[in-house]
This record gives structure tokens, C-alpha cells and sequence, in this order.
């Protein structure tokens, strides 16, 4: 499942790693830590910036890509969990975060078309919630109308509208970004995977090599480290346990659907997104100069590894715009992967036991454009002596009884989850044939044993997540090994694709295969 964004945007070389230390390494390619590499540069800093697949290669690259204010219904479950002082600094922030990459999209002519954004009920069971984010984002101050019906091809029972907000391709910003870290003396490490930390005087990284035939072919070492003053985890999930974020964030998979518009459709006025847990998130995206454009229909969003199918959430959302856009043909179809906190606000700020020099950023729950941005603002004012002014309030904000509750819930799921995988991992053997496209877990000696089929390649694997051990479960979408704990996911091979695990899973031989 390739996205839309990731199909056309053209390549991005690497440069060769540093020989000798940094003042920072970020860790991550996307948003959050392609601004922060460039403000740290900007400011004289030596910067490199490391990636274990590619850029854009998680979230940025398959995110649907809106950059507004009006969040869904963030602002009212925010006010749920947090102060008013709080919600007020989370939307300064996402401003801030907006304001900024507007004037960077402007200043290197990266394309951004203006939208209204629309959070809509589509039931009526839904408009209750609809209008609680009107009044939160009055109360907020954010010049919102309420509208009673909408003219869109879906059903609409109500919708809050913000003006002036704006869409773009996220990876003509990762573009620009990363050209904009060179030319100010950054570097960018594609292929790249940090799987440690350690301290003597500075930052000890230490990186492993993941390019595979074409780093051999360059006699690229299989691992190195790199010397830094501060190191930068912006990762999704924080790739380093300390401060157990892992244990207070959910991972949740949601898909997107680009279609060829057909000429009923052209461009769309608004952004739009319904309130329902089981969401539906529409907008246009233009094509090239004398070509069509797309509309992209997204949502169906479950928990990481916790849903019996992931393909019938992909199914029902091709119904779903079968029905709403008839004559819209399927080009892509891809998904991705947002973290929510335990009280709703990310976590930006010193990793706890990283001696005051190893940053995070997480978190952002499906809000990562203006979140990124923001984030990358308050790691980098915080590096340079210049502290934002609504960093402090986020900082100090304090878990409240609802957010503890949460965090019990969240992983009592977890537990729940990797419980059911490990249940059907016992019930079974691991099998001997597969359909091509297929994955399943099954008992073999005392451990679970992964098998899948992709691409005429039969792959046996230890079905146990390299993190905390969690029990996977195929992805029958995406052709992945996901796990319901902590959102960890690989390849059919083993290969990592996203974190907290650094390491790949542990190969078995193929039935037949010696073992010397």
C-alpha cells in the first residue's frame, strides 16, 4: 500500500554519515524532525538528521495532509481532560505551528490550497458532539460558524466550519525542508536506524545500517556510532524505553483512499471530517498542470493489531465512496499510524533519565502537521535558550483523575489484546501451506511461530515482538506482522517498519532449510 503523496514524489539522496561528532542528531524524517533539524541549523548548529527506511517513509508521508485549527473534536475533548489555560496553550501552539510552515511553504514556493475545515456529524447520534467542539472552539476563540446542513454528496446532520485553513502534499514540504537543512549545513542519513544511547561526556548514538544491497555495494559497515551534544527522538513512538512513553500512548491505524475525481467532484470547497470514532475524512487533492485531480476519502480507524481483519476496514471505506462518489475510480490506497496520549496533550520535551539532553516529541493524534511544527518549535527554542511562550504551560500540565483512568484503560486493552493473540497462537499449529498474501501464527515447539507468503516468498518467523515480547497478529491489508501492545510493526521478513522496536524479528528456517 503505497500513498498518494509517497507514488509521486521524486527521490531524495542521502550524505555520507559524519566522521566526527554533532552538536545534534535527530532521529526521524518526518515534520517534526526535518524542522527541527533545519531551525537548529539555522542557527549554526551541526546537524544530522537519521532515518532507518526513508523520508516520509511513517506518518508524514501517509497522512491526509491538513493543516487547521478545527482538529475533529480535539478541542472539546481537551477541555474534558485538561484546564481551560491548557487548551488555550495546545491551540497557540498548533497556530504557532500552522503560522510557521505557511510562511516556509510561501517563502520556497511550496504549493498549499486554502480550505475550510469542517468537523460534521454524520448521524444524528453524532451532533451532540458536533456541537460541544463549537463551543469549546468559541470558548477558545476561534471564529467558528455553525452550520445546520451542508451541501456535500454524504449525509450531514449538523457541521462546524472554520475558514482559511489549508491542505498541501506532505512530502513537497519534506522536499523543501530537506533542501533547506543542506543549504544551511545539515545533513540527511536515509537507511539509518538508531538502537541506542549511551553517555561519556556526550551522547553516544548508536546506529545500525538498514540500506541493505546498496550500503554493501558502498562498503557501508553494518553499524557505527555518532557523538552528540543533544539527540532529538522524533520517531512516532519514542524509540528509546526510558520514561516508558510506550506504556502512555494508544497506536491506532486509520486507512485513505485516493480516487481519480470525476468531473462531478472537482475540487473540493472544505476539508472535511466527521465526529464518529469510526471517522470519515474527505478532501481534494489538485493534480498536475492538465491533469485531474484526486479525491481522497479516509477514517475506519482500530487499535494497532487489535481488529479481526484490517482489509474490512478498507472494504468499508470503498463502500462507503461507492456510494457517496459514484464514478470515482481507485488509484491508492494506504494507512497510517498516529499515537494519542493518555490526557490528550502530546509530549514534547527531556526524555526522563536522558541527562537533560535527549528530546521527544509524540503523540499528536492524527494532528501532526501544526503538532510537528509546533514541537519542533518549543525541542528547538528549548536547545537555544529561547523558550516559547505556552511550552511552559504545556510542560506543567498535571495528570488528572480522567487521565489516570485513561492510562489504566489504555493498557488494560493492550494487555487484553496481546492476550487474544497469544490465545490463538496457542490454539493452532504453524501451518505448513499458505495462500499467496497470507500470514498466520501458530504453535511450533514452546514459541509462536509467524508464517506468511508474499510475493512467492514463504517467511517463518518468531511471531514475538522484539520490544516487550508482545504476541503478533498478521495484517491482512498491509501483508505486515503488527503487535497489539505497543504498535510495533514488520515486514513479512522481520524487518522493522515502525517502532518503539529497533530490533527485527528472529528469522526460522523454512521447512526443508538446513540450520547450519
Amino acid at each position: 500500500m503505497t500513498s498518494l503523496w509517497l507514488d509521486r514524489a521524486r527521490p531524495i539522496a542521502s550524505d555520507p554519515l559524519p566522521e566526527s561528532g554533532v552538536d545534534d542528531l535527530v532521529v526521524g524524517a518526518g515534520i517534526t524532525g526535518l524542522t527541527t533539524a533545519l531551525l537548529l541549523a539555522r542557527a549554526g548548529r551541526r546537524v544530522a538528521v537519521v532515518e532507518a527506511r526513508y523520508v516520509g517513509a511513517v506518518a508524514t508521508g501517509n497522512t491526509s495532509a491538513k493543516l487547521s485549527l478545527l482538529q475533529g473534536t480535539k478541542l472539546s475533548t481537551l477541555l474534558q481532560h485538561q484546564s481551560h489555560d491548557v487548551a488555550a496553550a495546545y491551540l497557540d501552539s498548533n497556530r504557532e505551528g500552522q503560522q510557521w510552515l505557511l510562511r516556509f511553504c510561501r517563502d520556497h514556493e511550496v504549493p498549499v490550497q486554502s480550505r475550510a475545515a469542517v468537523t460534521f456529524a454524520a448521524s444524528t447520534g453524532e451532533r451532540s458532539s458536533v456541537r460541544a467542539e463549537y463551543d469549546a472552539a468559541r470558548r477558545l476563540g476561534l471564529d467558528v460558524a455553525w452550520h445546520e446542513r451542508l451541501d456535500t454528496p454524504f449525509p450531514n446532520h449538523g457541521a462546524v466550519v472554520l475558514d482559511d485553513q489549508a491542505q498541501f502534499d506532505p512530502m513537497d514540504v519534506l522536499q523543501a525542508l530537506v533542501e533547506q537543512l543542506r543549504s544551511h549545513g545539515g545533513t540527511l542519513h536515509q537507511g539509518v536506524r538508531l538502537t541506542g544511547v549511551s553517555w561519556l561526556g556526550r551522547a553516544r548514538a548508536t546506529l545500525q545500517h538498514t540500506a541493505g544491497a546498496e550500503a554493501a555495494a558502498n562498503d557501508v559497515p553494518s553499524s557505527s556510532e555518532l557523538e552528540a551534544d543533544e539527540v532529538i527522538l522524533a520517531t512516532g513512538a519514542p524509540v528509546l524505553d526510558r520514561g516508558l512513553y510506550f506504556a502512555k500512548l494508544e497506536p491506532k491505524r486509520s486507512y485513505v483512499l485516493s480516487y481519480r475525481a470525476a468531473g462531478s467532484i472537482g475540487e473540493l470547497e472544505a476539508m472535511y471530517l466527521s465526529a464518529g470514532s469510526s471517522s470519515r475524512s474527505v478532501r481534494d487533492a489538485p493534480g498536475a498542470p492538465g491533469e485531474a485531480g484526486h479525491l481522497l476519502v479516509g477514517g475506519s480507524g482500530h487499535g494497532v493489531g487489535r481488529t479481526g481483519s484490517e482489509l474490512a476496514h478498507v472494504e468499508e471505506l470503498r463502500r462507503w465512496t461507492d456510494r457517496h462518489f459514484p464514478g470515482a475510480v481507485e488509484t491508492h490506497a494506504w494507512s497510517a499510524q498516529d499515537y494519542t496520549s493518555h490526557d490528550t496533550v502530546p509530549y514534547v520535551g527531556l526524555l526522563p533519565r536522558g541527562a537533560g539532553r535527549i528530546h521527544v516529541a509524540t503523540g499528536f493524534d492524527k494532528w501532526g502537521m501544526t503538532n510537528g511544527v509546533a514541537a519542533a518549535r518549543n525541542i528547538s527554542g528549548s536547545i537555544l535558550g529561547q523558550q516559547v511562550p505556552w511550552a511552559r504551560t504545556l510542560g506543567r500540565r498535571v495528570t488528572r483523575p480522567r487521565g489516570a483512568a485513561r492510562i489504566l484503560s489504555m493498557n488494560a486493552r493492550a494487555v487484553g489484546a496481546n492476550a487474544l493473540s497469544l490465545l490463538r497462537a496457542e490454539s493452532r499449529t504453524a501451518p505448513d501451506e499458505l495462500l499467496p498474501g497470507t500470514g498466520e501464527v501458530g504453535r511450533a515447539g514452546v514459541l509462536p511461530v509467524g508464517s506468511s507468503r508474499v510475493e512467492g516468498q514463504t517467511c517463518p518467523v518468531v511471531a514475538l515482538c522484539t520490544h516487550v515480547g508482545g504476541t503478533l497478529k498478521w495484517n491482512d491489508a498491509e501483508q505486515t506482522w503488527d503487535c497489539p501492545w505497543h504498535g510495533s510493526r514488520f515486514a513479512p521478513d522481520g524487518t522493522v517498519l515502525e517502532g518503539p522496536a529497533t530490533q527485527p524479528l528472529v528469522r526460522r528456517p523454512v521447512s526443508g532449510e538446513s540450520t547450519n
